[in-house]
């Protein structure tokens, strides 16, 4: 029964709780019998050696457990274990894809960090109706009010407490459930961390609670006019019906459940796992998933039943000895295995050899999946991130996932003695199964160049390189990277308008071409304005330009022939994916083609391509170069006394600080900070600060730089060739 599946993602920031909530939800549901730790490095989620060794979760990964409705129903619930580093946000971003809701960790120290707004802002891009939990109320400077106020001001989220601490800190004592007005505490001496007891709210809470409860009743009377009469006319309401509105009003996105606890003392788990269950959609409460014919381009639905055509989305891929391992979402139909589908991506046949329920590292072998089902499957040659499978008389094309751009390079060299081919190879599945990961060779320098999310990212990538190759990770010698380089954009500095004749006589037909087009840069609000027209257009075969680059045609006294004007616009797009000056690509620019002409003999489509790149190339030298370096969002936190260190080593990296808070002794600074003098600060700081302070950055946008303060790659002329 469909209404009986849940399928949930663990989000937070880094450290906030997430693996170990989810070690406690295996325990909880008779899964494990013993619980994980991530100090002991023996969690299920994290798995992988690396997480073990760095103490932090990598990649995604995915458990399945039962738990039990109010009724005594049993409910599946498929769980992914997200990153919380800011670097590995490509794991959260294909999780929340897939996923039908989500459970948003944040420690009630930290409060809302910075990569819990990078992954709140990526499950409102999907939609995703969400619970929030706050964990970690033992830890000594716990805030839970303030960490609930944060969510408002920062996450711009409707929050509606239904449990409340009872104590925070050393004193905490359980947690008070709202909505049955009841006190719900652990027995200390009970070493299976089961018995748990369910008691009248103690006087000291009694007015705290009814004053919470209130807030709480007022805020989901938003989802039920029913409660809101009540609560006007001084009535009691049910447990029945607040459950009835937090469930609505959550799968609407009116507002987002609080939850409090502490998973490494036990406590609020199992109400945790009932609020996912009571709050959170099953398939059947999102709406059909929308693809589109492969060939007709028509706009087609699916619903998540097992009696329409099959349709799934592979949104992971591992690389293994025996054969990839394609972790797949089926939203509609059955998933056989030995059964021949459509891959509607590339338009290939795969055959799916078998597949698995993930429990961690360990995998239960499946005779078949059906809609909202969660499988990595085996023997699939051509099927990757992104792509999407479908039955081959009924082919869609469902959407595919959009992953953000690298923002920092570096050179990789490689050891004599290794087999070329055999590096070669892992790179190539590495980038592969890592859509934020990036490669190629440099065109000057002939290295080869690896690109990602950051410095982390980029290590961890290297360590993955070495262990696919049989490198001892100890082993630094074999593979290295080189010195970190900005992903720098470019723009033109200036609106240029001219006219650009190309011809060439060779002796037999020559090449003739004339183009007028003028070339705008874009403001960040045209850039919008522009986005906004086409998503207006809800045309599936327009979609906005990555790089907000845009072509206008705007010639209507017919002076180039039809057939032309694609390679005009090619060509300029081809010019725009690097300059000449400088090798970066073009960003926030718009070609507006307005005049032409051709000759009847000597005209081609190849002559106005190679016209289009020559005048673009010589739009640069007329308009000049604005060069757009990206620009971090930095928040450190640290103890207090370090908070002057902090701001003045930001000052003097062309650092802008935009907020500064503390509490409690803990210093928070958040700042906008160019990547290119990033290289290296987590040097800087610990040396700054006696190793006391940590940050975290994501990128924020790109900003105008000086050529002089620009860290170009070595041979790069400034100023030109």
């Amino acid at each position: 029964m469909l209404d009986k599946v849940r399928n949930i993602g663990i989000m937070a920031h880094v450290d906030a709780g997430k693996t170990t909530t989810t070690e406690r939800i295996l325990y909880y549901s008779g899964t494990k019998h013993k619980v994980g730790d991530v100090d002991d490095g023996d969690t299920t989620t994290d798995f992988d050696p690396l997480e073990r060794q760095k103490g932090i979760t990598i990649n995604s990964a995915a458990v399945s457990i039962d738990w039990q409705d109010h009724a005594g129903n049993d409910i599946a619930i498929n769980i992914i274990d997200t990153p919380g580093h800011v670097d590995f946000t490509a794991e959260v971003e294909r999780s929340l894809r897939v996923l039908d809701g989500a459970v948003g960790v944040f420690c009630a120290k930290g409060g809302v960090e910075v990569q819990s707004e990078t992954v709140w802002r990526q499950a409102t891009k999907y939609k995703v109706p969400r619970l929030a939990y706050v964990n970690k109320l033992d830890r000594m400077g716990a805030n839970f009010w303030a960490c609930v106020d944060q969510m408002r001001t920062k996450l711009h989220a409707n929050p509606v407490v239904v449990t409340i601490p009872a104590g925070q800190d050393d004193k905490l004592e359980g947690i008070i459930d709202l909505i049955r007005m009841k006190l719900i505490t652990r027995n200390l001496n009970d070493k299976t961390h089961r018995e748990f007891y369910s008691t009248d709210i103690p006087e000291k809470y009694a007015d705290e609670a009814a004053k919470r409860r209130e807030q709480m009743l007022d805020g989901v009377s938003a989802a039920s006019d029913e409660i809101m009469e009540a609560v006007l006319e001084g009535k009691p309401v049910s447990e029945q019906q607040i459950l009835t509105a937090l469930r609505k009003g959550t799968l609407d996105n009116l507002f987002t459940p609080v939850h409090c606890g502490s998973s490494k003392m036990f406590h609020g788990v199992q109400q945790l796992l009932d609020l996912v269950v009571d709050c959170l959609p099953s398939p059947l409460d999102r709406p059909p998933v929308e693809g589109t014919h492969p060939k007709t381009k028509e706009i087609s639905l699916r619903r998540p039943d097992a009696s329409e055509p099959m349709s799934a989305l592979a949104f992971k891929t591992v690389a293994e000895t025996n054969g990839d391992l394609v972790y797949i979402r089926v939203y509609s139909g059955e998933l056989k295995p030995g059964e021949n589908y459509t891959n509607t991506t590339t338009g290939k046949r795969e055959r799916i050899a078998r597949f698995y329920r993930m429990m961690g590292d360990k995998r239960i072998n499946l005779e078949k999946a059906g809609p909202g089902d969660i499988v990595a499957a085996m023997g699939l040659a051509d099927t990757f991130t992104g792509n999407s499978l479908s039955d081959s008389d009924h082919p869609v094309a469902l959407e595919a996932i959009q992953f953000p751009k690298p923002v920092i390079s570096q050179s990789l060299s490689f050891s004599k003695l290794l087999d070329a081919g055999k590096v070669g190879e892992a790179l190539n599945r590495l980038v592969r199964d890592d859509p934020t990961l990036k490669t190629h060779t440099d065109e000057e320098t002939k290295e080869t160049i690896l690109s990602g999310m950051g410095e982390l990212h980029l290590e961890i990538s290297i360590e993955k390189l070495k262990r696919a190759v049989n490198i001892k990770q100890e082993d630094t010698e074999s593979v290295k990277l080189g010195r970190p380089r900005v992903a720098y954009r470019q723009s033109l500095a200036r609106t240029v308008d001219f006219e650009y004749k190309f011809q060439k006589q060779t002796g037999g037909r020559g090449k003739f071409a004339v183009i007028a087009v003028k070339y705008t840069p874009l403001t960040p609000e045209q850039v919008e304005e522009k986005v906004k027209e086409i998503e207006e257009l809800n045309d599936p075969k327009v979609k906005p330009d990555p790089n907000n680059v845009y072509f206008v045609n705007n010639i209507t006294q017919g002076a180039i022939d039809k057939q032309y004007i694609p390679s005009v616009e090619e060509g300029l797009r081809e010019g725009a994916k690097k300059g000449y000056k400088y090798p970066f690509p073009f960003v926030d620019l718009e070609f507006d083609l307005h005049f032409g002409k051709m000759h009847d003999v000597d005209s081609s489509q190849d002559a106005f391509y190679l016209c289009a790149l020559e005048a673009f190339r010589e739009a640069q030298d007329k308009a000049g170069i604005q060069l757009l370096e990206p620009v971090m969002k930095v928040v450190v936190i640290s103890p207090k006394d370090y908070q002057g260190q902090i701001t003045g080593n930001i000052s003097s990296k062309r650092g802008i600080i935009e907020e500064t808070s503390e509490d409690m002794g803990v210093a928070q600074v958040t700042a906008k900070i160019p990547l290119a003098n990033l290289v290296g600060y987590t040097s800087d700081l610990r040396s700054a600060t006696k190793g006391q302070a940590s940050f975290s950055m994501e990128f924020s946008h790109y900003a105008p730089v000086s050529v002089e303060l620009a860290d170009l790659p070595p041979g790069t002329v400034r100023g030109g060739k």
